[in-house]
């Protein structure tokens, strides 16, 4: 750091140059104070990493010369990481497509290290197998889609080296695949391709592999942290290592520990414990306080690795009266995530991931996800530390237990899982049986005894089905007991079963596809194609499932099914299956108005009709008799065409326990001239907070064209979602609009997305995301050609 003290002395009088000499010295003491505070934590030139998510080179259907290093790839596709070996559209999905090993090829540098570090290969995730090969020197083959793997590939770099990678996308024997059905077996697609970051870690002899900050009487003062770490070790050292634990909040020191170490080869498991933690604020879900820890290792003196982790100080449990959150009981209300994204799979970068998280918490006002039916991305969790939602967490699986080695698979992806999420303070429970599998004792009896030597800190669960439930209790092996609810109550609503006695109880699953039996098209339940009854019946099927299960303090709440659409080929439409409140895009249906509205209005004040205004030959006379809308205001007024309509208060008499029910108004208008202008108006003490406009008039018919970021990164990864759609003159989605759409862009990025797109195919609306180009800055410039409704466009920063 260098300070100008000539500078810092010009002004007028003594007084001005008295206070820039008193800044001065605060400032050195300030730098002073933080060169100490992270002297232990600055990196050596033995500790780093390096991204190779960029450069890559992708060859399509793998050829065993590949593996040589004198191959030519100079006709190979250059793209980066995450990646998906299909060109795939949101819907269509051709199965038989990635059912092959696919080739990548990265070339790097290695920059010069010193002659004792070690270099491990890192992948976040391939799917569904993968076979690397450094300077033709062939590694072992992972399976397996959803954790990180590495290797130790010091002695086969060098300087200038290629990295191959035999991608092998191919029905396997593997969670949650290897039936004999073949990918229709279980719901939910999984295109191939290396769909996670891959990186290099640069690591002396002896480094820290992992930390676990396992939190101890958290809602006593005498709180404390005990830092579990696994050093992972070459060979003997001969004299003591020394390992330093410091807690620290935005910079500032909280709590320091020391230990001494005697190392030996192979993994060496020891601790430090940290205490006087009076201070510390809770992570809770109105407050995700998060702090830093960071663990480092010393040889005589010198720091040669450290570690760095976030944490929340939270207590979570699940009792038999309910889920308790810090010694507060707390209703769960949250619903279901697919990972899948349409044109690409799971290959999605970091942003659109957490995306996703502030869509469930922000808008949808979920205290709580379950990473259905496998461990998502780590940018996810992260988002969801920082926000305030909590997760389930869960193996990969559905409905399928295999063979021997398919379980030992299994049981190593609960500790992978584990071992990966087990300092995220929103991650609450662990999801250790197959989802909807039968009852395996032997195989879950395992997998929760790993769970709780792992981490001992979360209970085990696993969601069962009408059918495992009859015999619940010679079987049952977790610590809470989740059901797959969907039945119906004799009036035709959604039932909800009393909880199972003598355990902690909550819904995994609920509503979904709820009696799409009766629908007219089986596999269409909530697409935007079925019959508008239909749509607007989905939110009050979610209202009355999260209504029923808050009768009793036995239920801990309740996890629907689900947020969004996905790709699928089990009761799915064109390869997408509905149950979700919002669309593949995450565009929110009629079905999200209800958690749309459910949020304390001090926080937001909401209004969200459950119907479309229009006047159409799906709805000639309108909402129908019993429109409802959402909000959490006291009391709605409704103007139609400028008229006083009809003022509404709350109706909770099917909704009790609803914090937020529904408002209802009788919306059929008979004969041939129907209204045009709605106004919606909400109150509360008597003051309006909101008013919403709708015109039925398609005469007036906008197009939407939003971007969800303003500005990415340019390293050609970096991405975000363009929303586009038919609307009202006031900015509302139209049901069923049609024409195409055509996209061209200017700038430095590309489209990712079908262009054309047909607005039929998804009833009025779509999206598509925007990819900055590698090394690349300056305004993107997306524009979309309606033939119906003009040309829009809209900007992006690519920094």
């Amino acid at each position: 750091m260098r300070i100008n003290f000539r500078k810092s002395y010009i002004g007028k009088g003594l007084l001005h140059q008295l206070c820039n000499c008193i800044y001065g010295l605060f400032v050195i003491s300030l730098y002073l104070f933080s060169v100490n505070s992270y002297a232990d934590n600055i990196p050596t030139k033995k500790s780093y990493t390096i991204s190779l998510n960029q450069d890559w080179l992708f060859g399509g259907e793998f050829q065993t010369e590949y593996f040589d290093s004198n191959f030519n790839d100079s006709n190979f596709e250059k793209i980066t990481i995450p990646h998906c070996v299909s060109k795939l559209s949101w819907q269509n999905w051709d199965v038989d497509s990635w059912q092959k090993v696919y080739g990548y090829r990265k070339h790097f540098s290695l920059p010069q290290i010193e002659n004792d570090s070690r270099v491990i290969l890192h992948f976040d995730g391939v799917m569904v197998g993968a076979t690397p090969c450094i300077n033709g020197h062939k590694l072992k083959t992972h399976l397996g889609g959803y954790l990180p793997f590495e290797y130790d590939i010091t002695s086969l770099v060098k300087e200038e080296n290629i990295l191959t990678v035999a991608v092998d996308s191919r029905w396997s024997n593997v969670p949650p695949q290897g039936a004999s059905m073949g990918p229709k077996r279980i719901d939910y697609l999984e295109p191939g391709g290396i769909h996670r970051s891959v990186y290099l870690k640069i690591v002396p002899q002896t480094y820290i592999k992992n930390i676990f900050c396992k939190t101890e009487e958290v809602l006593k003062p005498s709180r404390k942290m005990n830092v579990l770490c696994t050093l992972d070790a070459v060979k003997s050292v001969k004299n003591q290592l020394t390992l330093k634990v410091r807690l620290e909040d935005k910079g500032c020191v909280i709590s320091e520990g020391i230990k001494e170490v005697d190392v030996k080869k192979g993994n060496v498991e020891t601790s430090v414990t940290l205490s006087d933690l009076s201070n510390i604020i809770l992570w809770d879900i109105d407050n995700p306080k998060l702090y830093d820890v960071f663990v480092t290792l010393h040889d005589n003196g010198k720091a040669v690795h450290s570690s760095k982790t976030r944490i929340g100080f939270r207590s979570a449990e699940f009792k038999l009266d309910g889920f308790y959150l810090n010694g507060k009981r707390l209703q769960l209300f949250g619903l279901n995530r697919h990972e899948l994204y349409p044109y690409v799979g799971y290959a999605m970068p970091d942003r659109v991931m957490r995306r996703d998280a502030e869509i469930l918490k922000n808008d949808y006002n979920c205290n709580i996800v379950r990473c259905s039916h496998y461990p998502q991305t780590e940018a996810f969790l992260d988002a969801c530390d920082e926000l305030g939602l909590l997760v389930w967490d869960e193996v990969p699986g559905w409905g399928y237990i295999g063979d021997k080695e398919w379980k030992k698979l299994l049981v190593r992806d609960v500790e992978g899982m584990i071992i990966r999420d087990r300092n995220h303070p929103s991650v609450i429970i662990w999801g250790t049986r197959v989802n909807e599998s039968k009852s395996d004792i032997e195989l879950y009896k395992e997998t929760r005894a790993l769970a709780g030597k792992l981490d001992d800190t979360r209970p085990t669960s696993g969601s069962m089905t009408s059918g495992t439930r009859k015999t619940w209790e010679k079987d049952w092996s977790q610590d809470v007991f989740a059901y797959d609810d969907y039945h119906a109550d004799p009036d035709g609503s959604v039932g909800i079963h009393e909880p199972t006695p003598g355990y902690p109880y909550m819904l995994a699953e609920a509503v979904g596809q709820f009696n799409y039996a009766a629908l007219k098209d089986f596999n269409c339940y909530y697409s935007r194609q079925v019959d508008l009854e239909t749509l607007e019946s989905q939110a009050l099927r979610h209202a009355e499932a999260h209504s029923k299960s808050a009768a009793t303090k036995r239920n801990s709440g309740v996890v629907a099914w689900c947020a969004f659409d996905y790709g699928s080929l089990i009761n799915a439409f064109k390869t997408v299956k509905t149950p979700g409140i919002a669309d593949v895009f995450r565009i929110p249906k009629l079905g999200a108005s209800f958690y749309l509205s459910q949020c304390d209005p001090k926080k937001k004040v909401t209004l969200e009709p459950n119907f479309y205004w229009s006047f159409s030959e799906k709805s000639p006379n309108g909402p129908g008799k019993k429109a409802a809308i959402f909000s959490n205001c006291e009391q709605l007024r409704l103007y139609i065409d400028g008229g006083l309509y009809a003022t509404l208060n709350p109706d909770n008499s099917k909704l009790p326990n609803v914090k937020y029910p529904p408002f209802y108004v009788d919306l059929e208008f008979d004969g041939d001239v129907k209204p045009v202008e709605l106004r919606l108006e909400g109150y509360i003490k008597g003051m309006k907070v909101i008013e919403k406009h709708y015109s039925s008039d398609v005469k007036w018919n906008d197009f939407l064209l939003q971007a969800d970021s303003d500005e990415i990164v340019g390293d050609g990864i970096d991405a975000t979602r363009v929303v586009f759609g038919v609307t009202d003159k006031y900015g509302s989605l139209r049901p069923y609009g049609d024409g195409l759409v055509e996209f061209c862009i200017d700038g430095p990025g590309e489209i990712i997305g079908d262009n054309p797109f047909d607005l039929s195919e998804n009833g009025g609306c779509g999206a598509v995301w925007i990819r900055s180009k590698q090394n690349s800055s300056g305004i993107i410039t997306l524009r979309a050609k309606s033939l119906c409704h003009g040309v829009k466009a809209v900007k992006i920063n690519v920094k």
